[in-house]
């Protein structure tokens, strides 16, 4: 482990800021078998809903240029399984344990957010913001009002430093973000996918059976890019930053953009791989830049 890349957010300490983002990694189980997982700084697991869910039906993935559209919509075995079964397993894996929690109303948020001060989890990331829910997920995030509504009561009610994942499908994310700051967030998570859509055109229909779907990858990254530096600006709670990241020049830019930490999805998927090269990458430069820790590059621009 490298000094040069201890990375702290939310009071939390981490081996390096690369993260696994969530819905991307699951538990960590299938990749410890591909990659040394010990090696990340931390996990974001699979979206968890109170009852667990069976995701949607159809199609779920797509590919796109310089990206893909998927509609998961939150498959995941409940928080009382995590708890039980995934949460011991993320802690013997090493990285900091991060428990994604998704819901269809407040009372699951809430109820959801005390079980999980029953599991030995280090934060606590709320999705607000998941466009393949049709009940909740992306609705809370839509505007200041119920964002800062639900990080207010999950907060009230949760043991964990709170880490709020915001939708990017708003009119301003930085109202968005200052709202969940002001209710009490410890930091913010951003982006997550973009509402897309795409269209079998030989069988006159939309390829998804919820119609949209949320596109991740390359293509979003500059906006993504964009959205944490304007959103960095406001807040001065943390900032873990995600879209599109591939490599280790885009995290280095999502971290000079302002954010702490990052998290990366999408390029998993194409090589197990990646984050390990990124954090070789950022070992690197540090050392060619003559940097004694990477955060003194977080926030420059």
């Amino acid at each position: 482990m490298s000094e040069k890349l201890l990375t702290t957010i939310l009071g939390v300490e981490l081996k390096n800021p690369v993260i696994a983002a969530s819905g991307t990694f699951g538990f960590g189980r299938e990749y410890s078998e591909l990659i040394d997982v010990s090696r990340l700084g931390g996990i974001s697991s699979k979206g968890l809903t109170l009852k667990g869910s069976l995701g949607n039906s159809g199609r779920r993935l797509l590919e796109t240029p310089a990206g893909m559209l998927n509609s998961i919509g939150l498959e995941n075995p409940g928080v009382d399984t995590f708890v039980r079964d995934e949460a011991p397993y993320m802690r013997e894996l090493g990285p900091v344990v991060i428990a994604n929690l998704g819901g269809h109303s407040e009372q699951d948020y809430v109820e959801g957010a005390k079980m999980l001060n029953h599991a030995d989890i280090d934060i606590l990331e709320l999705n607000i913001s998941c466009p393949n829910v049709k009940e909740g997920g992306m609705a809370f995030g839509l505007i200041p009002e119920s964002a800062a509504k639900i990080t207010k009561l999950v907060k009230e009610n949760s043991r964990h430093p709170l880490l709020v994942k915001l939708s990017p499908n708003v009119t301003s994310i930085v109202e968005v973000a200052l709202a969940c700051e002001e209710a009490g967030a410890n930091g913010i998570s951003l982006v997550n996918t973009f509402l897309g859509m795409a269209i079998d055109v030989e069988k006159k229909e939309a390829v998804f059976e919820n119609v949209y779907a949320g596109l991740s990858g390359p293509a979003i990254r500059p906006i993504a890019l964009r959205m944490v530096h304007e959103v960095k600006k406001h807040v001065k709670i943390d900032v873990v930053g995600m879209g599109g990241i591939m490599n280790t020049i885009d995290a280095l830019a999502f971290l000079m953009a302002g954010a702490s930490a990052v998290q990366v999805g999408s390029a998993t998927f194409a090589n197990p791989e990646t984050m390990l090269k990124i954090i070789d990458g950022l070992e690197e430069y540090c050392q060619l830049h003559n940097l004694n820790n990477i955060s003194e590059i977080c926030g420059i621009i």
